[in-house]
């Protein structure tokens, strides 16, 4: 059976054979049991309605052994044997063009090169699935393949509700994951409901379809570390012979070293899994990999002294590092931490006292003395961080969730007013840098599957921002230059594992005349479509008070109507598809966050659809930050406002504080 008559296939008549799974890749960790015997067997009931009766009698034990063994049923039997990776767009079947461009999106994200799970369909994060199930992910490909440009198809939290009569101008998919009633949004909620499979952690860009692997983060990580420098630097001063110390190089935080490199620093990355680290050394991401914490203090000292830009990945846990090098009076410069924090007591972060393999035993057969034993790490962690920064080390919460959890767990993290005794890096650096102006992470994707295609868009957006450089008010100087830089160096960083994608941090102008020059150059068959999407880590895609929303203090920090108004605004306003998650980089009932994908197909519907929505995907939150008294953001809705002159943004009158 060829690749596009298995996608047409759906789930099969006839039960494929049963494989083993590869001992080779990283697999998630089992998850703790939680469900009551009534609920396993619902847990069960409900994987079984995706197959016929017949079949019910061989797949019953085999599902349920998977639920003892794993904590879920991902119906390992029906993974396809093809090779998961992002096909050129011609290769897939169908009638409608989108949906081609949905399923390449969907494959990337479940390529072995960029998931962290493939095999459990999960992308990154630890939980961050595409589909709860490989019967979901059938039975998705399939309606794609079937699908015509005046249908909808809707998605509940990873399962393909089904295909429904709408127009050609609505998106052709609309994705909803863990959208859960406001009481039912706890940790252990999500651990009953996605062992039930009723609803799954879409994160932010694994259930949106739109991941583009550590790429995807590189770009706003070096724009974060080169800010940090700027902070602590002095004028005129780089980041040579600085030292950057993090942990984490599974999905998202793998890309902490390749930015570091980039921005021109020593950068140290802790990683507790083996497999992670030779996944990023193997892929050029980690320059060098040290075992023994003697042997990283003296190779860093050297590296400090030498100004040289290097990545080292340390295997082990980055407790160990913060506490070593407070012990022998080795100063850390920039600090931070990205292990998956929204996640403490699944597989997100591994505690000091335990082993790898330790710790993923107890915290499925004893979570109660596993969740001990990572707040007693947590501890440990915040007393040695708070030595160095005693020292003057900048350090910055990366939006993990890690003052949140270090905060619960009793560690010193709390200034005397109550507030986090450091700061979030959207607070100090992104917010008020990137957010407040309206630049964000802008995504393409070339669907041709061609290099060149790659390295003209590549070159079409350099000179559109070297062209909107000359004619910007100084205000966004700054922004465009580092953008201008990344995307000539963006080539030879080789940042690309997966689909042939590019990210850049752009405001609404840069975007829509990006997007314009693409949508012309794929008009004159200069390259093939490209698909459009950003990190939903941006301007107006995500509510979340301690990560994207944390510089927004007028006391709505805590409110969502900014994520919902954005993916209604965009799912009318011509995205190919949408969506809306809880979830996201921080939390199950932390952060509501939103995303889109658009294709551009080089014709004049296009046009319209990119400028109309971008236009409104941007200015939402730049209209919200103003209203917050944000003044970057009141200078961007006034800058956005001359030139359109049908929007109209209600900004605030200000309040002189001496009144009080």
């Amino acid at each position: 059976m060829t690749f596009k008559e298995q996608l047409l296939q759906g789930i099969p008549n006839e039960l494929p054979e049963p494989t083993p799974l590869d001992p080779e890749i990283n697999h998630a960790p089992k998850r703790k049991a939680i469900l009551n015997p009534e609920e396993k067997k619902l847990a069960l009931q409900n994987a079984l309605r995706y197959f016929k009766p017949e079949h019910h009698k061989t797949l019953l034990p085999e599902f349920r052994q998977e639920l003892e063994d794993f904590g879920r049923i991902y119906m390992y039997r029906f993974k396809p044997d093809y090779k998961m990776y992002a096909r050129a767009i011609d290769e897939y079947p169908g009638k409608s063009t989108q949906a081609k461009a949905i399923m390449l999106m969907i494959q990337n994200n479940l390529d072995h090169n960029v998931a962290q799970h493939s095999d459990e369909l999960i992308t990154y994060g630890g939980n961050g699935a595409v589909f709860q199930n490989w019967a979901q992910y059938l039975l998705t490909m399939q309606y794609l393949a079937i699908m015509e440009d005046d249908q909808t198809l809707a998605m509940y939290s990873g399962h393909p509700m089904g295909l429904f009569p709408s127009n050609e101008n609505a998106p052709r998919v609309v994705v909803t994951n863990g959208m859960m009633i406001p009481n039912y949004s706890q940790p252990d909620d999500w651990e009953k409901f996605n062992a039930l499979g009723v609803t799954q952690y879409g994160q932010m860009t694994a259930g949106s379809y739109m991941y583009i692997g550590p790429q995807g983060i590189v770009h706003g990580t070096t724009i974060t570390v080169l800010n940090a420098g700027r902070k602590i630097a002095k004028k005129n001063e780089d980041l040579s012979g600085k030292l950057f110390v993090t942990s984490g190089l599974g999905g998202m935080s793998g890309a902490q070293p390749k930015a570091g490199n980039i921005a021109g620093c020593v950068t140290i990355c802790a990683e507790v899994n083996e497999k992670a680290i030779k996944t990023r050394h193997s892929q050029a991401w980690v320059d060098e990999v040290i075992t023994d914490i003697r042997l990283l203090a003296e190779r860093v000292s050297k590296a400090k002294k030498d100004k040289e830009v290097v990545s080292i990945a340390y295997h082990g846990n980055i407790v160990e590092i913060w506490e070593y090098f407070a012990e022998n009076d080795i100063y850390i410069d920039l600090g931070s931490d990205q292990t998956s924090l929204h996640n403490p007591w699944a597989g997100g972060y591994y505690p000091v006292t335990l082993s790898f393999e330790e710790a993923k035993e107890m915290m499925a057969n004893n979570p109660e003395q596993f969740k001990t034993e990572v707040q007693e790490s947590l501890r440990r962690q915040t007393t040695a961080i708070n030595k160095h920064t005693a020292k003057g080390t900048y350090f910055f919460d990366y939006g993990n969730a890690f003052l949140l959890e270090a905060s619960r767990a009793g560690a010193d993290i709390l200034a005397k007013n109550g507030d986090f005794r450091y700061p979030s890096y959207v607070q100090d650096i992104m917010g008020p840098m990137c957010f407040d102006y309206g630049f964000g992470p802008f995504r393409w994707v070339c669907a041709s599957g061609k290099e060149e295609d790659l390295a003209k868009t590549d070159k079409i957006a350099t000179e559109v921002l070297e062209r909107l450089k000359q004619e910007s008010p100084a205000e966004i100087q700054q922004q465009l230059e580092d953008n201008i830089r990344w995307i000539k160096g963006a080539q030879q960083n080789k940042l690309v594992v997966g689909s042939k994608a590019r990210i850049l941090y752009a405001d609404a102008i840069g975007r829509i005349e990006i997007a314009k020059a693409f949508n012309k150059a794929i008009e004159n068959n200069d390259i093939g479509p490209v698909i459009l999407g950003r990190d939903h880590h941006d301007v107006s895609g995500t509510d979340s008070p301690y990560r994207e929303t944390s510089n927004i203090y007028d006391g709505s920090r805590f409110t969502a109507d900014m994520a919902i108004q954005n993916v209604i605004g965009d799912s009318f306003r011509g995205a190919t598809w949408v969506s809306i998650h809880n979830g996201g980089g921080v939390g199950w009932g932390e952060v509501i966050n939103g995303g889109f994908g658009m294709i551009l197909e080089g014709n004049k519907q296009s046009e319209k659809r990119l400028e109309s929505m971008l236009f409104w995907d941007v200015n939402n939150g730049i209209a919200r930050r103003s209203w917050a008294r944000n003044k970057g953001a009141v200078f961007a809705a006034n800058r956005a406002m001359q030139i359109e002159p049908k929007l109209k943004v209600t900004l605030p009158n200000m309040v002189d504080d001496s009144l009080f």
